[in-house]
């Protein structure tokens, strides 16, 4: 399963785009295999988007045909878009990037690394906690946007956090100050036992849940409980 996100890195504000599942074969997979291709695959508005990705994903069956390689992800920053894999041999990925791209306007070039162990996967591709975050409240977003929610409306909104210990939660709870936060309910489930949901009223655009989720985040972790999402109604269904 893809999952996109974005970051920002050294003032640069990268999109990335990264498979969560691939991590799963990392033992069998030590080469580092990476191909820079000099083409925004971040600006929708280029003519040549629908090329690109078909050109892309040509790249990606070749070089996983027999499974010789793992597409793990992709980041487009600065005008280029940097596609990665890992691979079970170093042989041969270079021929085969070639043969695709050489018939291809792309300006490209490509290495291969030893990299047993995924540390460029870890740093550079995989989410953070607080990124994964993000993406599931993207997701939320999408969902209101196709039931055409305005999404600027103003509307109450639940935020939910858990904790391993009551004393975690009560703790918490006992010293709540996060601006325009309240304490709605006390939740107990068996995924988790010692949970809270936190309301407030704002919109549901994705700048202010970005700096909604940031900030609770970062308190939450301070107390040592986890962010487990938010939830919503559309704008039509908020009583007068």
């Amino acid at each position: 399963m893809r999952e996109f996100f974005t970051r920002e890195e050294e003032n640069n504000l990268v999109h990335l785009e990264v498979e969560m599942d691939a991590f799963a074969y990392r033992s069998d997979y030590p080469w580092l295999f990476s191909l820079f291709i000099k083409f925004d695959a971040s600006d929708k508005s280029s003519g040549d988007l629908e090329e690109f990705f078909e050109n892309r994903e040509a790249l990606i069956i070749a070089l996983e045909h027999k499974d010789r390689a793992k597409y793990v992800g992709m980041r487009s920053v600065d005008g280029w878009s940097e596609l990665y894999f890992y691979a079970n041999d170093s042989k041969e990925l270079d021929a085969i990037a070639t043969t695709i791209l050489s018939s291809t306007p792309y300006i490209y070039e490509n290495s291969v690394v030893r990299d047993t162990k995924w540390d460029f996967h870890h740093k550079n591709l995989k989410p953070t906690e607080l990124e994964l975050c993000h993406i599931e409240s993207q997701k939320i977003i999408s969902m209101l946007e196709e039931e055409g929610d305005d999404l600027a409306s103003i509307r109450p909104v639940e935020h939910y956090i858990s904790f391993e210990l009551p004393t975690q939660k009560d703790r918490f709870i006992n010293t709540l100050n996060i601006d325009g936060y309240t304490l709605k309910d006390e939740i107990s489930s068996e995924e988790f036992e010692h949970g809270i949901a936190l309301l407030k009223k704002h919109d549901v655009q994705s700048t202010t849940l970005y700096e909604e989720v940031s900030r609770l985040f970062s308190a939450i972790k301070k107390a040592q409980g986890y962010y487990e999402g938010w939830s919503t109604v559309l704008a039509s269904e908020v009583e007068e």
